[in-house]
């Protein structure tokens, strides 16, 4: 069984374009940009860019998570996972990457429901998703199947 999902962060996108669209109309009112507007917008633009959407996709044999344009992802082997389960964060576990002490580590990009992977080794490790169901099943039939 095959798998690929794409969340986007509209909060996120939708913050960051509030905040660019502000130096903007600053620009557009003053005719200038300070320097530090200028690097907070191309700071913004880089982090909107890289980390707008988290996209899941199951294939040859691992689960791949991969934000925006996949400059950062992650590969996680099928068999490396011993347990999957759906899971809800708590509001302080946050968007973006999060490692939480002791816990687990987070790719997340809006919202509060997960899919929590143990592995082998002990480690946990959750994704953010909008389908936790469809992710659980998807991990669980090919792990099954050994697609």
């Amino acid at each position: 069984m095959e798998y690929h999902h794409t969340q986007y962060g509209t909060v996120i996108i939708l913050a960051v374009g509030i905040v660019i669209a502000a130096i903007l109309v600053h620009f557009l009112v003053s005719g200038s940009i300070p320097p530090t507007e200028a690097g907070v917008a191309i700071l913004l633009l880089i982090t909107l860019f890289l980390f707008a959407s988290l996209t899941v996709e199951i294939n040859h044999g691992s689960v791949v998570c991969s934000f925006g344009p996949g400059l950062i992802r992650k590969e996680i082997k099928l068999s490396d996972i011993t347990d999957v389960r759906p899971v809800t964060n708590s509001w302080f576990a946050g968007w973006g990457i999060r490692w939480m002490p002791g816990q687990y580590m987070l790719w997340n990009v809006s919202g509060f429901q997960a899919v929590e992977l143990t592995l082998t080794n002990g480690k946990r490790f959750r994704i953010g998703t909008d389908e936790p169901d469809s992710l659980v099943r998807a991990i669980q039939i090919n792990k099954i199947t050994g697609v």
